[in-house]
Protein backbone atom coordinates (compact mmCIF):
# COMPACT_ATOMS: atom_id res chain seq x y z
CA UNK A 1 0.00 0.00 0.00
CA UNK A 2 1.05 3.52 -0.70
CA UNK A 3 -0.34 6.36 1.23
CA UNK A 4 0.06 10.17 0.46
CA UNK A 5 -0.25 12.76 2.58
CA UNK A 6 -0.58 16.48 1.98
CA UNK A 7 0.30 19.48 4.68
CA UNK A 8 0.37 22.99 3.99
CA UNK A 9 3.73 25.56 4.86
CA UNK A 10 2.56 27.50 7.99
CA UNK A 11 4.17 30.76 8.49
CA UNK A 12 3.95 32.30 11.92
CA UNK A 13 3.02 35.94 12.14
CA UNK A 14 3.61 36.40 15.82
CA UNK A 15 3.21 34.05 18.99
CA UNK A 16 3.33 33.58 22.73
CA UNK A 17 5.37 30.30 23.58
CA UNK A 18 3.15 28.24 26.66
CA UNK A 19 5.46 25.43 27.62
CA UNK A 20 3.76 22.51 30.11
CA UNK A 21 4.85 19.70 31.03
CA UNK A 22 2.04 17.60 29.40
CA UNK A 23 3.31 18.18 25.58
CA UNK A 24 -1.41 18.24 24.74
CA UNK A 25 -0.80 21.27 26.85
CA UNK A 26 2.23 22.74 25.37
CA UNK A 27 1.53 25.21 22.77
CA UNK A 28 1.45 28.30 21.64
CA UNK A 29 -0.59 31.98 21.06
CA UNK A 30 -0.90 33.59 18.11
CA UNK A 31 -1.77 34.22 14.13
CA UNK A 32 -0.23 32.47 11.07
CA UNK A 33 -1.12 31.31 7.82
CA UNK A 34 -1.25 28.02 5.80
CA UNK A 35 0.03 28.01 2.09
CA UNK A 36 -0.50 26.04 -0.81
CA UNK A 37 2.97 24.60 -1.20
CA UNK A 38 4.17 22.47 2.15
CA UNK A 39 5.74 18.57 2.97
CA UNK A 40 4.29 15.51 1.07
CA UNK A 41 4.62 12.42 2.74
CA UNK A 42 3.97 9.22 0.89
CA UNK A 43 4.32 5.95 3.14
CA UNK A 44 4.78 2.48 1.57
CA UNK A 45 3.63 -0.04 3.60
CA UNK A 46 4.50 -3.89 2.75
CA UNK A 47 4.25 -7.19 5.01
CA UNK A 48 5.65 -10.61 4.51
CA UNK A 49 8.96 -9.77 5.73
CA UNK A 50 10.85 -11.39 8.77
CA UNK A 51 11.18 -8.56 10.65
CA UNK A 52 9.65 -5.46 11.26
CA UNK A 53 11.91 -2.31 9.29
CA UNK A 54 10.64 1.42 9.60
CA UNK A 55 13.02 3.48 7.50
CA UNK A 56 12.71 7.57 6.51
CA UNK A 57 14.01 9.84 3.89
CA UNK A 58 14.07 13.54 3.26
CA UNK A 59 13.80 14.87 -0.11
CA UNK A 60 14.55 11.38 -1.56
CA UNK A 61 17.99 10.64 0.66
CA UNK A 62 17.68 8.10 3.49
CA UNK A 63 18.05 9.67 6.75
CA UNK A 64 19.58 7.95 9.77
CA UNK A 65 17.09 7.64 12.80
CA UNK A 66 19.02 10.33 14.60
CA UNK A 67 18.92 12.79 12.24
CA UNK A 68 14.76 12.23 12.06
CA UNK A 69 13.47 11.50 16.01
CA UNK A 70 10.28 13.05 14.97
CA UNK A 71 9.37 11.20 12.45
CA UNK A 72 10.33 7.86 13.98
CA UNK A 73 8.76 8.75 17.22
CA UNK A 74 5.54 8.90 15.40
CA UNK A 75 6.03 5.81 13.19
CA UNK A 76 7.05 3.81 16.26
CA UNK A 77 3.91 4.26 17.94
CA UNK A 78 1.77 3.84 14.57
CA UNK A 79 3.49 1.12 13.12
CA UNK A 80 2.16 -2.28 15.06
CA UNK A 81 5.06 -4.02 17.19
CA UNK A 82 3.76 -7.12 16.17
CA UNK A 83 3.95 -5.86 11.94
CA UNK A 84 6.68 -7.44 9.80
CA UNK A 85 6.97 -5.91 7.17
CA UNK A 86 9.55 -2.80 5.52
CA UNK A 87 7.56 0.77 6.42
CA UNK A 88 8.75 3.31 4.18
CA UNK A 89 8.67 6.93 5.00
CA UNK A 90 9.26 9.60 2.27
CA UNK A 91 9.08 13.27 3.00
CA UNK A 92 9.09 15.56 0.37
CA UNK A 93 9.72 19.85 1.71
CA UNK A 94 8.76 22.58 -1.02
CA UNK A 95 10.83 25.07 1.49
CA UNK A 96 14.33 24.32 2.80
CA UNK A 97 14.69 23.42 6.87
CA UNK A 98 14.89 25.56 9.48
CA UNK A 99 13.22 28.55 6.94
CA UNK A 100 10.06 29.00 9.41
CA UNK A 101 7.80 27.10 7.18
CA UNK A 102 6.76 24.26 9.27
CA UNK A 103 8.76 21.31 7.99
CA UNK A 104 8.83 19.74 11.12
CA UNK A 105 5.43 19.66 11.98
CA UNK A 106 4.48 19.10 8.27
CA UNK A 107 6.54 15.81 8.40
CA UNK A 108 5.25 15.02 11.66
CA UNK A 109 2.01 15.44 10.99
CA UNK A 110 2.07 13.82 7.16
CA UNK A 111 3.67 10.94 8.87
CA UNK A 112 0.94 9.93 11.31
CA UNK A 113 -1.99 10.58 8.65
CA UNK A 114 -0.35 8.39 6.03
CA UNK A 115 0.20 5.47 8.71
CA UNK A 116 -2.68 6.14 10.53
CA UNK A 117 -4.32 6.05 7.35
CA UNK A 118 -2.65 2.56 6.57
CA UNK A 119 -2.93 1.14 9.76
CA UNK A 120 -5.83 2.48 11.27
CA UNK A 121 -6.45 5.69 13.69
CA UNK A 122 -8.28 8.96 14.15
CA UNK A 123 -7.64 12.10 12.69
CA UNK A 124 -7.37 13.96 15.94
CA UNK A 125 -5.04 10.91 17.24
CA UNK A 126 -3.31 11.04 14.78
CA UNK A 127 -2.43 14.79 15.05
CA UNK A 128 -2.11 14.64 19.02
CA UNK A 129 0.81 12.36 18.20
CA UNK A 130 2.26 14.61 15.62
CA UNK A 131 2.19 17.95 18.37
CA UNK A 132 3.38 15.44 20.82
CA UNK A 133 6.16 14.28 18.92
CA UNK A 134 7.00 18.36 17.89
CA UNK A 135 7.17 19.22 21.66
CA UNK A 136 8.65 16.16 23.26
CA UNK A 137 11.71 16.72 20.50
CA UNK A 138 11.32 20.52 20.42
CA UNK A 139 10.22 20.63 16.35
CA UNK A 140 8.02 23.48 17.61
CA UNK A 141 4.74 24.33 19.52
CA UNK A 142 2.07 25.60 17.53
CA UNK A 143 2.24 25.15 13.60
CA UNK A 144 0.19 21.15 13.72
CA UNK A 145 -2.64 22.91 15.16
CA UNK A 146 -2.14 25.47 12.76
CA UNK A 147 -1.70 23.74 10.02
CA UNK A 148 -4.91 21.63 11.08
CA UNK A 149 -6.94 24.74 10.56
CA UNK A 150 -5.99 25.69 7.46
CA UNK A 151 -6.42 29.73 6.31
CA UNK A 152 -5.44 32.28 8.08
CA UNK A 153 -5.45 31.08 11.40
CA UNK A 154 -5.50 32.76 15.08
CA UNK A 155 -4.23 30.60 18.03
CA UNK A 156 -6.50 31.51 20.83
CA UNK A 157 -5.66 28.79 23.06
CA UNK A 158 -2.59 26.81 23.71
CA UNK A 159 -2.35 23.22 23.62
CA UNK A 160 -2.30 20.71 21.06
CA UNK A 161 -4.81 19.22 19.12
CA UNK A 162 -8.04 18.52 21.01
CA UNK A 163 -6.69 21.27 23.95
CA UNK A 164 -5.96 24.22 22.31
CA UNK A 165 -8.50 26.34 20.86
CA UNK A 166 -7.91 27.78 16.53
CA UNK A 167 -10.01 30.15 14.89
CA UNK A 168 -9.71 31.53 11.47
CA UNK A 169 -10.05 35.25 10.14
CA UNK A 170 -12.18 35.94 7.15
CA UNK A 171 -10.17 36.78 3.89
CA UNK A 172 -11.12 37.95 0.21
CA UNK A 173 -8.00 38.22 -2.60
CA UNK A 174 -4.96 37.78 -0.84
CA UNK A 175 -1.88 35.77 -2.34
CA UNK A 176 0.78 35.11 0.06
CA UNK A 177 4.58 36.57 -0.72
CA UNK A 178 7.78 35.31 0.83
CA UNK A 179 11.10 36.09 0.57
CA UNK A 180 13.19 33.63 2.04
CA UNK A 181 16.51 34.11 2.91
CA UNK A 182 17.85 31.39 5.23
CA UNK A 183 17.62 29.43 8.28
CA UNK A 184 16.75 30.70 11.94
CA UNK A 185 17.45 27.90 15.11
CA UNK A 186 14.32 28.24 17.10
CA UNK A 187 16.25 27.16 20.64
CA UNK A 188 18.91 29.68 20.09
CA UNK A 189 16.51 32.82 19.18
CA UNK A 190 14.46 31.79 21.94
CA UNK A 191 17.00 31.31 24.47
CA UNK A 192 17.90 34.55 26.53
CA UNK A 193 15.76 37.97 27.11
CA UNK A 194 14.32 37.74 23.89
CA UNK A 195 11.49 35.46 25.61
CA UNK A 196 10.93 38.31 28.00
CA UNK A 197 9.58 40.65 25.20
CA UNK A 198 8.19 38.10 23.12
CA UNK A 199 5.64 37.37 25.98
CA UNK A 200 4.65 41.03 25.54
CA UNK A 201 4.37 41.75 22.74
CA UNK A 202 2.70 38.54 21.43
CA UNK A 203 0.06 38.66 23.66
CA UNK A 204 -0.68 42.30 22.86
CA UNK A 205 -0.56 41.25 19.62
CA UNK A 206 -3.36 38.94 20.23
CA UNK A 207 -5.46 40.93 22.21
CA UNK A 208 -5.18 43.64 19.50
CA UNK A 209 -6.20 41.41 16.43
CA UNK A 210 -8.77 39.70 18.74
CA UNK A 211 -10.10 43.21 18.35
CA UNK A 212 -10.19 43.86 15.19
CA UNK A 213 -9.97 40.52 13.40
CA UNK A 214 -9.07 41.36 9.72
CA UNK A 215 -6.06 39.94 7.85
CA UNK A 216 -4.44 43.57 7.25
CA UNK A 217 -4.87 44.06 11.38
CA UNK A 218 -3.04 40.68 11.65
CA UNK A 219 0.04 42.07 8.85
CA UNK A 220 0.29 45.31 10.78
CA UNK A 221 0.78 43.66 14.76
CA UNK A 222 3.13 41.23 13.04
CA UNK A 223 5.39 43.63 11.83
CA UNK A 224 4.83 45.70 15.15
CA UNK A 225 5.64 42.46 17.09
CA UNK A 226 8.79 41.59 14.75
CA UNK A 227 10.51 45.21 15.14
CA UNK A 228 9.34 45.36 18.76
CA UNK A 229 11.44 41.89 19.98
CA UNK A 230 13.95 43.07 18.02
CA UNK A 231 14.04 40.08 15.98
CA UNK A 232 13.56 41.90 13.02
CA UNK A 233 16.50 44.08 12.30
CA UNK A 234 19.35 44.61 10.01
CA UNK A 235 18.88 44.09 6.00
CA UNK A 236 16.25 42.18 6.72
CA UNK A 237 14.44 45.30 8.27
CA UNK A 238 15.79 47.45 5.53
CA UNK A 239 14.30 44.89 2.85
CA UNK A 240 11.04 44.80 4.59
CA UNK A 241 10.90 49.05 4.43
CA UNK A 242 11.85 48.73 0.60
CA UNK A 243 8.89 45.73 0.03
CA UNK A 244 6.24 48.39 2.20
CA UNK A 245 6.68 51.33 -0.50
CA UNK A 246 5.32 48.82 -3.08
CA UNK A 247 2.60 46.92 -1.20
CA UNK A 248 -0.31 47.88 0.88
CA UNK A 249 0.23 45.96 3.69
CA UNK A 250 3.70 46.13 5.29
CA UNK A 251 5.82 42.84 5.23
CA UNK A 252 7.28 41.15 8.28
CA UNK A 253 9.22 38.80 9.23
CA UNK A 254 8.94 34.64 9.23
CA UNK A 255 8.71 33.38 12.91
CA UNK A 256 11.08 32.06 12.66
CA UNK A 257 13.43 32.37 9.84
CA UNK A 258 15.42 34.72 7.69
CA UNK A 259 12.74 35.87 5.70
CA UNK A 260 10.01 38.31 5.46
CA UNK A 261 6.64 37.35 3.92
CA UNK A 262 3.34 39.86 2.92
CA UNK A 263 -0.73 39.41 1.91
CA UNK A 264 -1.00 40.65 -1.39
CA UNK A 265 -3.74 41.77 -4.10
CA UNK A 266 -3.32 40.70 -7.49
CA UNK A 267 -2.32 43.93 -8.74
CA UNK A 268 0.60 44.42 -6.26
CA UNK A 269 2.26 41.43 -7.91
CA UNK A 270 3.99 43.40 -10.70
CA UNK A 271 5.84 45.92 -8.82
CA UNK A 272 6.48 43.64 -5.72
CA UNK A 273 8.52 41.48 -8.21
CA UNK A 274 9.97 44.14 -10.17
CA UNK A 275 11.76 45.16 -6.42
CA UNK A 276 12.97 41.89 -5.88
CA UNK A 277 14.36 41.18 -8.73
CA UNK A 278 16.10 44.57 -9.12
CA UNK A 279 17.33 43.40 -5.63
CA UNK A 280 18.17 40.12 -6.40
CA UNK A 281 16.64 38.04 -3.62
CA UNK A 282 15.09 34.67 -4.17
CA UNK A 283 10.86 34.94 -3.68
CA UNK A 284 7.62 33.41 -4.32
CA UNK A 285 4.00 33.92 -4.81
CA UNK A 286 1.55 31.52 -3.39
CA UNK A 287 -2.12 30.71 -2.91
CA UNK A 288 -3.59 30.63 1.21
CA UNK A 289 -4.31 26.80 1.44
CA UNK A 290 -7.88 26.89 3.03
CA UNK A 291 -8.20 23.44 3.74
CA UNK A 292 -7.57 21.20 6.48
CA UNK A 293 -4.31 18.68 5.42
CA UNK A 294 -5.41 15.53 2.91
CA UNK A 295 -4.40 12.44 2.96
CA UNK A 296 -5.20 8.72 1.15
CA UNK A 297 -4.19 6.36 -0.78
CA UNK A 298 -1.84 6.92 -3.59
CA UNK A 299 -2.66 5.47 -7.25
CA UNK A 300 -0.27 7.05 -10.02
Amino acid sequence: MLVRAFVPAHITAFFVPRFHEDPNKAGSLGAGVNLSKGTNVFASVESGTLERHVHVAFNGEPVKRDEAKISHYVAERLVPEDFLGEVEVWQYFDFPNGYGFGNSAGGALGTALALSYAFGGTWLSAAKLAHEAEVIHRGGLGDVVGQLAGGIEVRVKAGGPGVGVVDNLFFEGYRVLVVPLGPLHTKDVLDGDVIKSIEVEGRKALEELLRDPRPERMMVLAREFAEGTGLLNGELLETARELDRVLSNPSSMIMLGKGLFALVREEELKKARNLLEDLELPYDILDIHQERPSVGRWVE
